[in-house]
């Protein structure tokens, strides 16, 4: 898993079967001092997130599991919205 902020949207209006009714957003990984740390990845949603919000995804297999068996073409899906997080000043 990682943190990421959400940056974008992507519309697509011809999917995969199994990718129907899900958002999909573009997150760009941070750090815990919300700098960029790493490429940005397209992630599956269907808890709510939005453009500016912190996120936690889910990447690989763990996130397709979230369909009980179903086969969908997912390797990344937000599985938590970031209320808020306190790690220590000089840890990184």
């Amino acid at each position: 898993m990682f943190l990421g902020k959400v940056i974008g949207s992507v519309w697509a209006t011809q999917k995969e079967e199994g990718m129907d009714n899900l958002k999909l957003l573009v997150v760009m990984p941070i750090d815990f001092k919300e700098r960029e740390a790493g490429q940005t990845v397209i992630a599956a949603d269907r808890i709510g997130a939005g453009v500016g919000e912190r996120v936690i995804v889910s990447r690989g297999s763990p996130a397709r599991v979230l369909f009980s068996g179903r086969t969908v073409p997912i390797d990344a899906m937000v599985v938590g919205i970031v209320d808020n997080y306190e790690v220590e000043e000089d840890a990184e």
